[in-house]
């Protein structure tokens, strides 16, 4: 574990380090659009953030070589570096797109490359197993294991390029899933399901200590934003390492439904940690197809975080239950897998109703001093956006 947590320090203090120098880059080169309607901000900032969260998790596994435990995740698999190589591509798109502003299709066929490369480079869904059922585990052929495994790459991709609406929202719920992950895992290895020097586990702890070090930059108010450059890598290295963690199981070990929990978490953990980003791509794609606009080329002010401001939730406080509520799922996710599901249930119950008291706490108090709905104008200009 401690070697572990040297791997976050690291990249956490060459992130935060850097990212002053890669944002004086971004003001001289251009990389701030005009503010837009549906952005909350109100003057440009400059993007970009995703160079140094690249940069601090370059840092923080060329340490994790020097390491003697963790030496051997490199000699045992290529993952990390063929997430290393395909995240540096998708991060070198991002800016293209954080200084051109590139198009939709371009940017899709940009990320369908990337993702290509990711599999290319060994990180691939192998087999998909199905407990309790006569099918059993299902070997992927290796055409359809590159489809789904892009596919897959590519959802979780453009699902974290929809949260980022508000500062410090991505990295934080970056910091929370990464750090899940992380756990999940560790105590994996500990079970004896591969080794707690793994891949999966060094990947997500160098973009969690990537993040907190981006975080003080970023939080409100932000003076840089994350870009498309920081959002894609997120997306590309979380769904990498949940890949990776899938391919480390062994089948012939399960035989229950019971049995395989290990098994299928690595598939349903995604789903939880990631719940909140892709349940507001799928309102987004679902509410834009309906009024007969492009889902992806016709940005709103729609999504979720939109609709905490228009409650009347400061953007700090709008953050914080995101990140709540982050927590609460990607606590079920990891929990239930390593605690007591009692427990897990209980705790998840009383986190859910403080996160949905002071969701509705605006509407609370309104109702209780007679006013009306009202929106202050400070909620979307606090902190520049």
């Amino acid at each position: 574990m401690r070697e572990y947590l040297l791997v976050l320090s690291v990249a956490s203090i060459v992130t935060f380090l850097t990212t002053p120098i890669v944002r004086w880059v971004a003001v001289r080169w251009g990389a701030m659009p005009e503010v837009r309607d549906r952005d909350v901000h109100t003057i440009p900032i400059p993007r970009l953030g995703g160079v140094g969260v690249y940069l601090g998790m370059c840092a923080g596994v060329y340490v994790a070589r020097a390491l003697p435990r963790l030496q051997g995740t490199f000699l045992d698999s290529s993952e990390t570096t063929a997430v290393l190589l395909a995240g540096g591509m998708i991060c070198a798109l991002g800016v293209l797109d954080d200084r051109f502003d590139l198009e939709p299709l371009t940017k899709l066929v940009g990320q369908i490359a990337c993702a290509g490369a990711l599999v290319l480079l060994g990180v691939q869904l192998a087999f998909i197993f199905i407990p309790g059922s006569s099918l059993g585990t299902i070997s992927l052929d290796p055409n359809t294991s590159f489809l789904l495994t892009t596919v897959v790459t590519v959802a979780a991709v453009n699902a974290m390029n929809f949260i980022d609406g508000l500062d410090g929202l991505l990295t934080g719920v970056a910091v929370i899933t990464a750090l899940g992950f992380f756990v999940y895992s560790y105590w994996l290895g500990r079970q004896g399901y591969g080794d707690v020097f793994s891949s999966p586990a060094l990947l997500t702890v160098v973009l969690a200590g990537a993040c907190i070090g981006f975080l003080p930059h970023n939080f409100n108010p932000a003076r840089i934003f994350l870009g498309d450059s920081g959002s894609m890598l997120i997306g590309l290295v979380l769904v990498a390492a949940a890949i990776s963690t899938t391919s480390r199981t062994d089948t012939q070990t399960f035989s229950t439904l019971g049995t395989a929990v290990p098994l299928i978490m690595p598939l349903v953990m995604p789903l939880a940690v990631l719940a909140i980003p892709l349940l507001d791509m799928v309102l987004a794609v679902v509410r834009r197809t309906r009024k007969g606009l492009n889902p992806f080329s016709t940005p709103d002010k729609m999504h979720l975080h939109h609709r905490l401001l228009e409650i009347g939730h400061t953007q700090r406080r709008a953050v914080i239950i995101m990140y709540i509520w982050t927590a609460v799922l990607t606590f079920i996710g990891v929990g239930m897998s390593i605690l007591d599901p009692t427990l897990v249930i209980v705790v998840a119950v009383v986190l859910v109703i403080v996160a949905v008291a002071l969701m509705f706490s605006p509407r609370i108090r309104r109702r209780i001093d007679g006013g009306a709905p009202h929106v202050h104008r400070a909620h979307y200009q606090e902190g520049r956006r």
